[in-house]
């Protein structure tokens, strides 16, 4: 059986039991599950190590527990949108030059240790709501996230890994339907929001998976 681990903030998260391994939370990662499970029974193992309010420098000073210790066949990571948020809630951004050169770092680590482990990184996202508008933030808000995704693209395609688009998907969807139809405030995904993951993490998965057919 393969272990696929998804990686991220809140957003991965989702409400996820710590103390029950076998619970992955309320959202992609569950839809995900569901349906790689139906269509491979007993193939997959699934984790969920997101932790909400997470920015990249977290996820690397937990790498060793919650990624090299798993060992994971597949794992995916979304990070990203709390490295500008915490800049405008508590001063604690990590700038687009600090994300890039962490991110870098804990990948180069993981396919150090981890050299057969396939890798998809998920590109963080925003969209306009009136919590990300607050203050008039809105167009940093915009520009900020745009370069941490920017940034994301840089290391897959350095690296050689699946990179996974969501902003474009999320304003197509946005534009049709409403922000408030896809998310509850702009970065957190409802029900349809994690849906909308869930196409685009299977569009990377197979990917991923490719060579091995």
């Amino acid at each position: 059986m393969k272990t696929i681990l998804f990686q991220g903030d809140s957003i991965t998260d989702t409400n996820r039991v710590r103390e029950r391994e076998e619970n992955i939370g309320a959202g992609y990662a569950l839809l995900v599950s569901a349906e790689l499970g139906y269509l491979y029974p007993n193939q997959y193992k699934f984790v969920n190590k997101g932790i909400s309010g997470n920015q990249i420098v977290d996820l690397y000073a937990r790498m060793k527990t919650d990624i090299l210790n798993i060992k994971p066949d597949y794992m995916s990571i979304l990070i990203g949108v709390n490295d500008v948020w915490h800049g405008f809630t508590n001063d604690n951004a990590v700038d687009a030059e600090k994300f890039h050169k962490v991110y870098s770092m804990l990948i180069e680590e993981v396919i150090e240790e981890l050299p057969d482990t396939k890798i998809m990184l998920l590109e963080p996202y925003v969209l306009e709501d009136y919590v990300t508008s607050v203050d008039g933030i809105w167009e940093t808000f915009k520009e900020e996230v745009a370069l941490r995704a920017k940034k994301a693209r840089e290391i897959a395609d350095k690296y050689n890994l699946v990179f996974v688009p969501l902003q474009e998907e999320f304003d197509k969807a946005s534009k049709e339907h409403g922000v408030r139809y896809f998310t509850y405030d702009g970065v957190h995904p409802t029900p349809f929001g994690h849906e909308l993951i869930k196409r685009q993490w299977l569009k990377g998965f197979n990917k991923l998976i490719e060579g091995e057919k």
